[in-house]
């Protein structure tokens, strides 16, 4: 606010007018100037409760003045606990509770901020408004009215509520009426809102979904619609799940933004769509992905229920990521206004929580051809977003830099497969012959850089892409029956997604591959020779690095 002071000439800024300044060193007044306002020892307590002007005779005092004399909790901690403690004891009293989350946190931390003195008081409701779906009444309490709605023990919503009142009186019942007069047409605004939406199928909203635009080089929510149910219906034949339903969910997955409730709140889109779809005789797949697939909405969110709530949400997702990498709208720094880093890995928590079996490369391949052509085809930033996201998460989850490097430095098309390969790199680390071989690794994959462009692939007589008559030193012999020995059950292990025994069974290379430094020199003068030793060092390379690149654990 702005706001000028006593001398009609200097303008304050501050968030509310400031009329008194305390400022105490110990017992000494310490002369400062602060907003205008002269530094002094007097300060005000609750406006209607205060024993009056209250003088701090020392800082230390300060907090028991106002407690003692001016009904004022100057502590924000320990004012929200006594609000915390007050609404657990009511609500216990009445065999019920305040519910629980973010909300409620949220709500708890916002109330603390509106009171000095605060007391918790009843008030309650006409339980008729219990035919409205729970979630708006809530909202609105909640939201409006600041409100804690009380719930039984299962969960239900009971016509009554806790307000937190910065007047601590022995009849409180002025209080309660006023505020109990206030909610009754805030809820029977959104019971007006439910029965009128109720007067038009989700189906007959669709066609509108046309005029409202969801972005100016994406097109109108009508064509993000079309986008979504054609991702979908794609996913959906991946997994072998009803076409059909999650053809139809995605169909109806907006349309509740064109409904009286959701546009009152928009916090419930999702949620009255459901209610709608199941008034509407929807099947009970179809009602409940249009409710789920926002979700995951957050870390630690839950994932959809069912199948189609999974697809529909995906392909939610994966539209809206195709479509903003396709027009260059990617996240910058800090900056992510379209929430694309949540959406990435609210994808990879589906795949990989999921464990389904999809390919990143298909998904984002049928993403993008979704457009139609409409915007650019960038599926590998895009891929390397996903994957970055992917990094981060299973850092958090508390893998090492290395192992996840590993793995996810590979570019993994199958993400629902990343942990248990992670798993089996963190098993291999703790073999004896680790180390050993993730140093050779490293050493092959320079030699191999260095020697880019040479034939590493014999013309004749090539087993595994080297050339047998060509191995005229014992050691590289060694190495290659070690080779041709491994790959089979490497290759079965592989087949079977047993990452642990694949590279498990590569452990027994280390002492042919050891051998093979040892006495071996790749870069021989013959030409062939050298070619023939590269394209062995590659083939050793591509059987070790196929569950990981394990170079990336060499210390």
């Amino acid at each position: 606010m702005q706001y000028q002071l006593a001398d009609g000439r200097t303008t304050v800024s501050f968030v509310r007018p400031a009329h008194g300044l305390v400022v105490l060193h110990g017992d000494r007044l310490v002369p400062a100037q602060v907003l205008g306002v002269h530094a002094g020892s007097i300060t005000r307590g609750h406006r209607f409760q205060s024993a009056g002007a209250l003088e701090i005779p020392d800082a230390l005092s300060y907090e028991s003045v106002l407690r003692e004399r001016g009904r004022v909790v100057a502590s924000f901690d320990e004012r929200r606990a006594r609000i915390a403690n007050l609404l657990q004891e009511r609500a216990a009293a009445l065999q019920a509770s305040i519910g629980e989350g973010d909300t409620v946190e949220a709500l708890l931390d916002e109330v603390t901020a509106l009171v000095e003195w605060p007391a918790v008081y009843l008030g309650e409701f006409e339980s008729d408004f219990l035919k409205v779906p729970p979630e708006c009444l809530i909202l609105t309490m909640r939201t409006n009215q600041k409100y804690f709605p009380l719930f039984d023990a299962n969960g239900k919503l009971l016509p009554k509520f806790l307000l937190v009142s910065n007047m601590e009186v022995d009849d409180p019942s002025f209080i309660v009426d006023g505020n109990q007069r206030v909610v009754r047409p805030r809820l029977a605004d959104a019971r007006f809102f439910f029965e009128q939406d109720l007067k038009a199928t989700l189906e007959s909203r669709v066609p509108r979904l046309a005029s409202v635009v969801y972005h100016a080089r994406l097109g109108s929510q009508g064509e993000r619609v079309e986008r979504v149910r054609a991702i979908a219906r794609e996913i959906a034949g991946m997994l072998g799940a009803d076409v059909a339903k999650a053809d139809r969910a995605a169909l109806l997955a907006k349309a509740d933004l064109l409904t009286g409730m959701v546009g009152e709140f928009p916090e419930l889109q999702g949620v009255m769509g459901t209610y709608y779809a199941r008034h509407d005789g929807e099947p009970e797949d179809v009602a409940v992905a249009i409710r789920e697939h926002y979700q995951p909405r957050f870390a630690g969110d839950a994932l959809p229920s069912q199948t189609t709530g999974l697809v529909l949400a995906m392909a939610d997702k994966l539209e809206t990521l195709a479509g903003l990498f396709g027009i260059g709208q990617l996240p910058t720094g800090d900056k992510d206004p379209f929430a694309l880093r949540r959406h990435a890995l609210g994808l990879i928590r589906m795949l990989v929580e999921a464990r389904l079996p999809l390919s990143l490369s298909a998904l984002l391949r049928c993403a993008f051809s979704a457009f139609g052509g409409k915007v650019t085809d960038a599926s590998d930033a895009l891929a390397g977003f996903v994957h970055e996201r992917l990094a981060g998460w299973l850092r958090e989850r508390g893998f090492s830099a290395q192992e996840v490097a590993a793995v996810v430095d590979q570019g993994p098309d199958d993400l629902a497969g990343v942990p248990a390969r992670l798993e089996a790199v963190r098993a291999f680390s703790g073999l004896p012959e680790a180390q050993a071989l993730a140093a050779a690794n490293k050493r092959i994959g320079n030699i191999l850089r260095k020697a880019e462009g040479a034939d590493l692939a014999p013309a004749s007589g090539a087993t595994g892409g080297f050339d047998t008559a060509l191995l005229a030193e014992p050691a590289e012999r060694a190495l290659a029956d070690t080779i041709v020995a491994l790959a089979p059950g490497v290759d079965a292990a592989m087949q079977a997604s047993d990452y642990g025994t694949a590279l498990a069974l590569m452990a027994r290379a280390r002492e042919p591959v050891d051998r093979f430094f040892d006495s071996v020199m790749v870069m021989a003068d013959d030409p062939a020779v050298r070619a023939n030793r590269l394209a062995l060092l590659a083939r050793l390379r591509e059987l070790m690095n196929r569950v990981a690149d394990i170079s990336r654990l060499s210390v």
